[in-house]
């Protein structure tokens, strides 16, 4: 249940009833374009007929002068009585695909390599390389996710500023110069400073990009391509244990241990994504023509139809610059937006989630006698199904538009494993037993592209969206950091401690996720509907147009969930 603001496809806003029901004069110049031998199949073939927000005149001049108040990069190719076939549609959906969603992936894929390559690491006894023990290595793991938290919102502020489009390859030199430095690590404050430092350069990489594939799609395409662009974390986890077995190998003279050959190279791969990355993202839809693409990614009509059928489906994408910076009023109203809380707070819970058996599962399986090489080998699977549970579960949450249950199937499926991990006498002794169970466990899809989509289709504006997408990940860093704090080391092997605060923190995961489906939103929007319902229809409209109310905080806005 959902409500856009002016122009939103609410049936609780005047606008549309206007537009869809007395607009007259809308109605009658479509119905000619019906009739026209220039869109002859329209009713089956077009994706854009008569029924959307910018039909009405008034709700069209209204977003017309806050596009061109704003100085919006594509305010020039709004057309609200342009149409286009489904065909041309999925033509430029395909270009998006591979354009955009395929190279965020590739990107994502560098900085996954240059995160998860210290379980490999790990499996080539790098701690007693340079003699740290696993509380060092929590230590080492707290202060890469602080720095990264600490990072996300600074980042995200800078990329609004410069544009994404600098700021993200930028980044990624950056942190690939500090992922080649690990190979010269010698003792336990290279870890930490290293550790330290490659956390600041990528914190804020993940909703800086999540708000440039923002641009690109629509609400419904954007939280299925979120899903695509999240498969990087598992297949990253699973193809980096595969590049590990010929890496770890590697032995010289000058770099003997094969753990900093793969940090070596790794990061270098990583340099060379991120320089190619300046010439490949555009700042906008508008953009993607320079000295160096003279074609560009799209005609000049398919520019006219991508800008138009986004910003029919959320007009609030054009209420800002993409080189605009937030205010810092603005970042305060959107730190202080309570109603995106929620979703915080089951991110933060559902990232804990499992997270302590996920980043001892190489030192788990190690210490059950498992080789080096077999080790990194039997991380894959999990890895590979998680690809599958995540795609099917972000499907299904946008398809019965249903977030919150969604997300509540997690700690259930949590729930059903930790109990044997915590009581099963066989846990952590038979090696293949406790294997299985860590597989099916680590397999459960992740939180991250439903948080995230939902954080961004409940913002209602650019500014909310921008600062939502780094508050979220920020959370889910915190949890990252309560998470590599669980298992120590005076509750080892078993970790009965550790499993036991899992199992509580999964009953809070669910407990949440049922209070946002069942009683915080429905209530909040039923607030709204109320206030709402009391204005006469020219009050109504008044509101439209005149209301100092912005975001998420308009009363004829609703929520999903």
């Amino acid at each position: 249940m959902s409500a856009r603001s002016v122009g939103s496809k609410s049936e609780g806003n005047s606008k549309l009833e206007k537009a869809s029901v007395n607009s007259a004069e809308s109605t009658e110049k479509n119905r000619i374009l019906v009739d026209t031998n220039v869109i002859e199949d329209f009713e089956t073939d077009s994706t854009e007929s008569i029924d959307h927000i910018f039909v009405d005149p008034a709700v069209a001049d209204y977003y017309r002068k806050v596009y061109d108040e704003c100085e919006y990069e594509c305010r020039d190719l709004f057309d609200p009585e342009l149409t286009w076939t489904k065909q041309e549609e999925k033509k430029i959906l395909r270009k998006n695909d591979w354009n955009v969603t395929f190279w965020c992936f590739i990107m994502f894929t560098a900085l996954n390599f240059d995160r998860y390559n210290i379980s490999q690491a790990l499996a080539d006894d790098m701690l007693d390389d340079l003699n740290l023990t696993t509380n060092d290595y929590n230590i080492g793991r707290t202060i890469n996710l602080v720095c990264f938290l600490s990072a996300e919102l600074p980042s995200q502020l800078v990329s609004k500023k410069l544009g994404a489009d600098i700021w993200i390859p930028a980044q990624m030199v950056i942190w690939s110069l500090v992922a080649v430095s690990q190979a010269a690590m010698t003792n336990k404050a290279g870890f930490y400073i290293t550790r330290g430092l490659l956390g600041a350069a990528q914190g804020g990489f993940i909703c800086d990009i999540c708000l440039w594939m923002s641009y690109f799609y629509n609400g419904e395409e954007f939280g299925t391509r979120l899903s695509f662009f999240y498969i990087s974390n598992p297949l990253t986890s699973a193809l980096s244990s595969l590049l590990a077995l010929p890496l770890l190998k590697i032995s010289t003279s000058a770099l003997p241990e094969g753990w900093r050959w793969m940090f070596l190279l790794e990061g270098i791969g990583t340099l060379l994504v991120g320089l190619y990355s300046f010439f490949k993202m555009p700042p906008s839809v508008v953009h993607t023509k320079a000295w160096f693409r003279k074609k560009g990614w799209y005609t000049e009509r398919e520019e006219k139809i991508l800008v138009n059928k986004v910003l029919r489906d959320d007009p609030t994408k054009g209420d800002m610059n993409n080189r605009q910076p937030v205010s810092l009023k603005e970042l305060k109203k959107a730190l202080l937006d309570y109603d995106m809380w929620p979703i915080y707070g089951i991110r933060i819970l559902g990232d804990i989630g499992v997270s302590p058996a996920a980043n001892y599962m190489t030192l788990t399986l190690r210490k059950l006698g498992f080789s080096t090489l077999k080790t990194n080998a039997l991380n894959i699977p999990r890895n590979i199904i998680t690809i599958f549970t995540m795609i099917g579960l972000s499907y299904l949450a946008e398809h019965f538009d249903e977030r919150a249950l969604a997300l509540f199937t997690l700690p259930v499926w949590f729930l059903s494993c930790l109990f044997p991990l915590r009581y099963w006498p066989g846990a952590q002794v038979d090696a293949w037993g406790t294997y299985a169970l860590l597989t099916v466990v680590l397999s459960a899809a992740p939180t991250w592209p439903i948080s995230i989509a939902w954080c961004s289709v409940n913002s209602n504006s650019v500014r909310n969206r921008a600062v939502s997408a780094a508050l979220v990940n920020m959370f889910s860093q915190a949890g990252g950091i309560i998470a590599s704090n669980i298992y120590r080391a005076d509750d080892a092997p078993l970790y009965h401690r550790g499993n036991e605060q899992l199992i509580g923190i999964a009953f809070g995961t669910a407990a949440l996720c049922l209070f946002a489906r069942f009683v915080y939103y429905p209530y909040r929007n039923k607030q709204k509907e109320r206030a709402w319902n009391k204005l006469t229809k020219e009050e109504q409209e008044q509101y439209s147009e005149t209301t100092n109310d912005d975001g998420n905080k308009r009363i004829d806005f609703r929520f999903k969930y």
